[in-house]
């Protein structure tokens, strides 16, 4: 991903308001943030962990989603699986996250939602730099190979989010 400054990065967000993108807590400085290893950004709000972002390169853009997490359940007995990075996660830390769709559809309260790593840090599972609890199916995909596939899976949520711009 190509280096973002933060006025870039409140600019690019399409499903909430001017002054919403405004009082965004970005997660790092930009210049601290590893770019050329994340193909999006993604963070929870420090100071409202019910809130959630992604950053990404999309149609020759830049696009920012603003999502809600649900409360996450108690158990940690089952697992489910992250729809970006298919990171298999203890089901207390996989999370519900919504967002608005872009326009009219989303000013009518209109949503998608999608199960996700909790902590949004899927690039850093995909190339190994974090690990789960739960052991993992095997795979034979490189490291690219996965990395095309998130991209993919977070280019159609994105799109989906967008339908009604």
């Amino acid at each position: 991903m190509d280096p973002l400054g933060q006025d870039e990065i409140r600019a690019s967000f399409v499903n909430c308001t001017r002054g919403e993108a405004k009082g965004v807590t970005l997660p790092a400085p930009p210049s601290e943030i590893p770019w050329d290893q994340r193909e999006f950004l993604g963070w929870r709000d420090p100071k409202a962990p019910a809130r959630a972002y992604l950053v990404l390169p999309y149609g020759g853009e830049v696009i920012g989603l603003a999502l809600r997490a649900a409360a996450p359940p108690k158990s940690r007995l089952r697992s489910n699986i992250c729809g970006f990075c298919t990171t298999t996660h203890g089901l207390a830390d996989i999370t519900l996250f919504s967002a608005k769709r872009a326009g009219k559809s989303g000013r009518e309260g209109n949503t998608l939602g999608i199960y996700a790593c909790g902590n949004l840090a899927c690039c850093q599972y995909v190339r190994g730099e974090l690990k789960s609890d739960v052991p993992q199916p095997f795979e034979t995909l490189t490291v690219e190979e996965r990395a095309a596939r998130m991209a993919e899976k977070l280019h159609k949520f994105v799109a989906r989010v967008l339908e009604s711009r």
